[in-house]
Formats: structure tokens, C-alpha cells, sequence
């Protein structure tokens, strides 16, 4: 199965292209950013022509230095988020909140610079009070156009049937378990990734299963990276985090996505303002090490395996080969030990020195992996003589965020072998941590802290 799917009221199965409104959505967030600069370079103009001793472009120049300032926050305050698109109320209060802001940060910064005496007070005045007017009426007017584009549904929904009855005459994807023989095994990573192949590009997935399945429902939405919810119409204590309404019937929301929209941006942001030098910068290095490992024993230069990504979908990491290719574990069920006698002689300098990991800064430009995040493994990995998820069923909720190169349980010594389940155990706590307690400033600790620990290892 490589795309969702929709069943018709036929029963039929068809794909589906959930991402389609998702670029409708980010194409109007991109129309109301620009309409609102326009509003408050408007408003600024209309103040400075009517006040002739102050002149329109005088106006407008003060607005050059309002409209950046309240964008920034508008942004981080989530004025262009998929819930504010068709609630006009709420998307005016976040608005005006934004402008007051940037208002206040632009007359401090005019105090800082002692440039205040040159900006007429009533035209700035006069100037907001106007911006603040015309973004509210646009609002109203946005939404009501908004609700067209998004077809009245902000975001992409899918129900699940999992082996129930359940009438949703309104919900346009729905599929069966029993009509494409998927079954929701814990214990089973090839079902994890059908899922996370099925729930991909959907921002809220709805389950109704029978109250046996809900816990194990619980656990697999959690770690898929979405907004999740079970339909049940009595309270139980699976887990949740919230009580929903989807089509008439009540659900338990049991799981949302770890990071928002805008701090999936930032992530991202950040990825990629780091990733794209360091490639740049460390070409000649990775140059040299390809002609060393290719010179030191026969086989290709990169060694690739499938690891569990986000979402529990699988994914091709690269690395560089440190081991000769006839020994080499490409499930990864025997983790490699300090003194393992497969590493070749290139690969005990590269492993030693963590230079075998830098091909994964390719993973994280193509957006498999990020540089923060849980360490992915592969599929065979073992805690003494156990699979990783039979430790512990919440081993597949590290999965709701990318993997990452380095991670928070990484920083704190939880690296190397896992000989006994706790190995695995004081990882996953960490990692678990890390994804309920995201922030940027964490993001660049953990990257100051690894850094350390290579110059560290590598001096000493």
C-alpha cells in the first residue's frame, strides 16, 4: 500500500490525495499575509494623505516597519493556522493581539535608536488604529472566501473502521481494516507501516474500534504524528487528552501532533540553515573517506538500511561502509561493540571519531530525518535477547517526530549496545522526554552539547 485510501459508500477502494487541500491551505495563508501587509500599508497611506504636514510617504514608511514586525508575530501566535482560517473571531483576535505587539515593539525601538521625535504621534497613532480596522473587516471576508477554497473543512480528515458499525454520512475519506485486511498488531512493524503509509498527509485521523482495541488504537496513533481520536460514547481511561465531536459522535482525543505548524517550520528552518553548509563545508572530508573506504576493502562506499522513521514508516539511512560487506548485518540484529571483529580498519578510525554518520546529513536535506530527534533503529534491533517495541509497547511513540542524528538520551550517554532491556529503556524515556518538552532553545543545547562530546572524544 503506498497511499490512503477512500472507501466509497460502494465499498470500493480508491486513492485519495490528501495533500491537495493541505497546498490549498498554505496558498491562502500566503493570500492573507499579503492582504494584511497591503491592509496596514493602506491604512498607513490613507493617514499620512489626509494629514498634509505629515505626507503619504511618511505613512508608508512607517508602515515598512510595522508590517514585517506584526507578520513575525502573527506567525508565532498562529494567526495563519488551519482553525483560524474559518473562525473569523478568533482569527481577528489573534490579529489585533499581533498588531498591538508589533505596535509596541516599533515604539520601543524608536525610543532605543532616539528616533522618536521624527515620527508625527498621530499619524502612527491614527495609522495603527485604521490597520487594526481594515484587518479585522478582512476577517470576516477572508473566511467566508476561505470556506469555499477548504470546501468548509480546514483540515484532512480520515475515519477508520476498525470492525464496527458507525454512520458518518458526512466524512468524504473512510476505510474499512477488514476491507484492506489491515490489522492494528503492536507486535507486527509491518502493519505500523502500513499506517503510517494510510494516515499520511491527514491531520486528524478518527478510529472507531471495539473498546478491547482502544487501548492498542491509543498507542498507534500516538506514535503517527497526528491528531488522534477514538469514537466512544462512554468514558473509559485509554489515555485521553481531550474529549472531540466528529459527525455527531463523541471521541476521546488520545493523541496530537508533538509539534504545531509553525514549530514544525522552525525544525525544519533550522535543519536546513545548518545541513547546507555543513555539506558544503565538509565535501572535501567526505571526498577523502570514500577514496579511503573504497581503497581499504572491496564493496560500495555507503552503507544503507532500512530504519523506522516518523510516523513508523520506514526509510533508507545512509552511512558510511565501516565494516567488510560479507559480515555486514543489514537488519541490524546484532549491534556492532567496541572491539567487533567486522569493522574494517578505515571503519574503527570513522566509527571512533563518528565520522561513519555523516551521509546522514543527506537524509536530513531530503527530509527523512532531522539533526535532533530520536536515534532510528532497524527493525532487528534487540535489548538482550527481546525485540525493541516487546521491552515496551511505547517504543513506537518515539517515532511521532524524525529521527534525528543526535538526540537528548545521546547527550546523556545512551549510546552504544543494548545488551540489557534497561539499555533500551533509559533511551526511550529520554527520547519520550524530548518530544513532550520540544523547543528551539532545546534543539540548539542538545546540538552544543553533541558537538562537545565529538571534540571531546576526538582530543582526548
Amino acid at each position: 500500500m503506498n497511499a490512503p485510501y477512500r472507501m466509497e459508500q460502494s465499498g470500493s477502494i480508491i486513492a485519495v490525495k490528501p495533500a491537495e487541500k493541505r497546498l490549498r491551505r498554505i496558498s491562502l495563508y500566503a493570500e492573507l499575509i499579503a492582504l494584511d501587509s497591503i491592509a496596514i500599508a493602506v491604512a498607513f497611506f490613507l493617514v499620512g494623505l489626509i494629514r498634509l504636514d505629515a505626507g503619504a510617504l511618511s505613512g508608508l514608511r512607517l508602515s515598512n516597519m510595522l508590517i514585517p514586525v506584526y507578520i513575525g508575530y502573527a506567525i508565532q501566535g498562529e494567526t495563519y493556522s488551519s482553525t483560524a482560517l474559518l473562525t473569523p473571531r478568533v482569527n481577528a483576535s489573534k490579529a489585533l493581539t499581533a498588531l498591538l505587539y508589533a505596535v509596541i515593539t516599533v515604539i520601543f525601538f524608536l525610543f532605543a535608536i532616539r528616533a522618536a521625535e521624527t515620527v508625527s504621534r498621530l499619524t502612527f497613532g491614527a495609522g495603527a488604529a485604521l490597520s487594526a480596522i481594515f484587518l479585522v473587516s478582512l476577517r470576516f471576508a477572508f473566511c467566508r472566501y476561505a470556506a469555499t477554497r477548504l470546501d468548509g473543512a480546514p483540515i484532512n480528515e480520515l475515519l477508520i473502521v476498525d470492525d464496527v458499525e458507525i454512520e458518518c454520512p458526512k466524512v468524504r475519506h473512510v476505510v474499512s481494516t477488514r476491507a484492506i485486511g489491515f490489522e492494528p498488531d503492536l507486535g507486527n512493524p509491518e502493519m505500523l507501516q502500513r499506517l503510517g503509509l494510510l494516515v499520511d498527509g491527514f491531520e486528524r485521523v478518527v478510529v472507531a474500534c471495539t473498546a478491547e482495541r482502544r487501548t492498542r488504537w491509543t498507542m498507534l496513533l500516538r506514535g503517527a504524528n497526528i491528531n488522534g481520536e477514538i469514537v466512544a460514547p462512554e468514558f473509559d481511561s485509554t489515555g485521553v487528552v481531550g474529549i472531540g465531536l466528529f459527525d455527531g459522535h463523541d471521541t476521546h482525543i488520545v493523541s496530537r501532533g508533538p509539534l504545531s505548524t509553525s514549530n514544525r517550520a522552525k525544525k525544519r528552518a533550522l535543519d536546513l540553515l545548518l545541513t547546507v553548509p555543513a555539506i558544503i563545508a565538509l565535501t572535501p572530508l567526505l571526498l577523502v573517506v570514500a577514496i579511503a573506504i573504497r581503497l581499504d576493502s572491496p564493496g560500495p562506499i555507503l552503507f544503507k538500511q532500512n530504519r523506522i522513521g516518523r510516523g513508523n514508516r520506514m526509510f533508507k539511512i545512509m552511512k558510511f561502509r565501516s565494516m567488510r560487506v560479507e559480515t555486514s548485518d543489514g537488519a541490524g540484529n546484532r549491534s556492532a561493540s567496541r572491539d567487533d571483529d567486522r569493522v574494517t580498519r578505515i571503519g574503527k578510525f570513522i566509527r571512533s571519531t563518528s565520522i561513519d554518520e555523516l551521509p546522514q546529513l543527506f537524509n536530513v536535506l531530503i527530509g527523512d530525518m532531522s539533526l535532533v530527534g530520536p536515534r532510528p533503529h532497524a527493525l532487528g534491533s534487540m535489548a538482550g535477547n527481546q525485540l525493541f517495541w516487546e521491552v515496551d509497547h511505547k517504543y513506537w511513540m518515539r517515532h511521532s517526530l524524525k529521527p534525528g542524528i543526535t538526540g537528548l538520551a545521546q547527550v546523556r550517554g545512551y549510546r552504544g549496545a543494548t545488551e540489557v532491556p534497561d539499555d533500551l529503556i533509559n533511551r526511550l524515556g529520554a527520547d519520550l522526554e524530548y518530544i513532550e518538552s520540544w523547543t528551539l532553545g532545546r534543539e540548539l543545547v542538545i546540538l552544543a552539547r553533541t558537538l562537545g562530546v565529538v571534540v571531546h572524544r576526538n582530543a582526548f
